[in-house]
């Protein structure tokens, strides 16, 4: 069980594949996007069931839903399914459920999955292109064919509103961009949407071999040699946070070398989170560049804004090397490594909710091992073999120990997601977006040893407030005091009622 092949990571969870056909999932449960049965959130890898005895091949993670190949061509589908990105009608799934693929003159056969924000898409044997979700606008559960003039689409990716593939034109894999352009994620010059596939001009005389999107970005790795032992990042769309690297916080609509990276390395992965991007050398070095030092969030931990910077160049992420990389995941504010030639993961960025799959929610900022094997899996073997030299009744009451352990952790795991929903119902209407617990949680209350003013947190907020905010917050407390009143005002009559009715009853009798 112990090889891992490949790994996703969505929003704030993240999924493995393993050689012999298994899935695992940890991070945030929401909307059933681990895919075991459960909105909990899981700080350890879990493995996910199918209904049938299944080889998955190939996965895949969107924002908050997954996909999973199967080696009889089937692809499955859990998680969030608001805009219809599971390709079956009806809510979230909590667990697997088959994506059911158009029927043609003969049936399909997928080759590969991908998805990426609220969109699914997949490329069957012949090179076609399928995808259902949502893109600019327009959801559908049934999976659509996207033409290419007949060229064969090799990989594709896909942000937030923009997909990215690149397709065999015959010498070279060109690229083919389309969705939305707002700050110039295809690529093409300009940020005009594009309704269908546009070739980027860019890199019909470059070799391209690997793609990537972020939000609002796309990166691509080309080579640079005809031996195809070295190879660069190119980097286009939004660069508010450095995400592209460039050394800038502007947005290009052209692609981009990233130029700080070394020139002599051969890059064997890439992928972007929301706002940041990172890349793997066959050497083992790891970059990253974007929001916050590439991180997501603050190395410093100072949680003060402004004091983490964005790093808009490639940094070097210090720490262990990485030997024998094959691939980097990011999710939202978090980044997996999977290296060892598939035995050891590590991870780092933001730890809520298990994010980082090392048994802990707290952040860190520099590469920490996921516990791979899961726990639970790797200590059976041990307890097989060593069970005869225990006494069954030590083994009996140690086992309802640990039930009830687990079973108490479960509880307040349920308890801390209520609690964050109804934060987050409480923050939203009050601030009109939505709760982040890393930012909108005062300073000290981050702290276990200092004290909480709630006069001067009230006062600290108003300052920062601009004056869109102040009125928002006007009109909710304006709102809110007059709803408190007319409850007042009617115990008030219901109270002068009853007095009243008591008071005649007396009289009249």
């Amino acid at each position: 069980m112990g090889k891992v092949i490949a790994i996703a990571s969505g929003e704030a969870h993240t999924v493995a594949l393993t050689g012999d056909g298994n899935v695992y999932s940890w991070g945030r449960g929401t909307f059933g996007r681990l895919g075991n049965g459960s909105e909990v959130d899981e700080h350890t890898p879990v493995k996910v069931d199918f209904t049938s005895a299944l080889k998955i091949v190939g996965i895949s993670a969107g924002a908050y839903h997954t996909l999973a190949l199967a080696d009889d061509a089937s692809v499955w589908s859990w998680g969030y399914n608001c805009y219809g990105q599971l390709g079956v009608d009806g809510d979230n799934s909590f667990v697997p459920c088959l994506v059911k693929m158009p029927e043609i003159q003969k049936p399909l056969k997928i080759s590969s999955v991908k998805a990426g924000g609220m969109t699914s898409l997949a490329i069957d044997d012949l090179g076609r292109l399928w995808m259902w979700g949502t893109l600019q606008g327009i959801s559908t559960t049934i999976p659509i064919s996207i033409h290419f003039d007949g060229h064969t689409v090799v990989k594709v990716a896909c942000g937030s509103g923009h997909i990215v593939a690149l397709v065999n034109n015959g010498d070279v894999l060109a690229c083919y961009s389309w969705g939305n352009n707002d700050h110039g994620q295809l690529g093409l010059g300009d940020t005009e949407i594009r309704p269908n596939p546009q070739i980027v001009d860019k890199f019909n005389t470059l070799e391209a071999y690997e793609v990537a999107c972020g939000a609002s970005h796309t990166c691509v790795l080309a080579y640079t040699t005809k031996s195809k032992s070295q190879s660069v990042c190119w980097s286009f769309g939004r660069g508010s946070n450095g995400q592209l690297g460039l050394g800038t916080t502007k947005d290009s609509p052209c692609p981009e070398m990233v130029t700080e990276l070394p020139g002599n390395v051969f890059l064997v992965s890439v992928d972007c989170g929301l706002f940041h991007t990172c890349v793997v050398s066959s050497s083992g070095n790891v970059w990253s560049w974007g929001m916050q030092n590439g991180l997501g969030l603050c190395p410093e931990a100072t949680f003060k804004e402004g004091d983490g910077g964005d790093a808009l160049s490639p940094r070097l992420i210090n720490g262990p090397n990485f030997p024998q990389p094959l691939q980097v995941a990011c999710g939202a504010a978090h980044t997996v490594v999977l290296a060892d030639g598939g035995y050891k993961l590590w991870s780092w960025g933001r730890g809520r909710s298990g994010v980082l799959g090392n048994g802990q929610d707290v952040d860190f900022f520099g590469p920490k091992p996921v516990l791979w094997p899961p726990p639970s899996e790797e200590a059976a073997p041990e307890t097989v073999g060593n069970i005869m030299e225990k006494d069954p009744g030590e083994i009996t009451d140690m086992e309802k120990k640990l039930s009830a352990a687990m079973e108490e952790m479960n509880i307040l795991r349920s308890k801390l997601s209520v609690m964050e929903q109804y934060a987050g119902i409480l923050h939203g209407s009050i601030f009109g977006r939505p709760f982040d617990g890393d930012r909108d949680i005062p300073l000290s209350l981050r702290d276990s040893r200092g004290t909480f003013d709630i006069t001067k947190e009230w006062e600290n907020m108003l300052e920062a407030c601009d004056r869109g905010k102040l009125i928002r917050l006007q009109m909710f407390y304006r709102n809110m005091l007059a709803g408190v009143e007319d409850k007042m005002m009617k115990q008030r009559i219901k109270e002068m009622l009853k007095e009243f009715l008591g008071s005649s009853a007396g009289t009249s009798s």
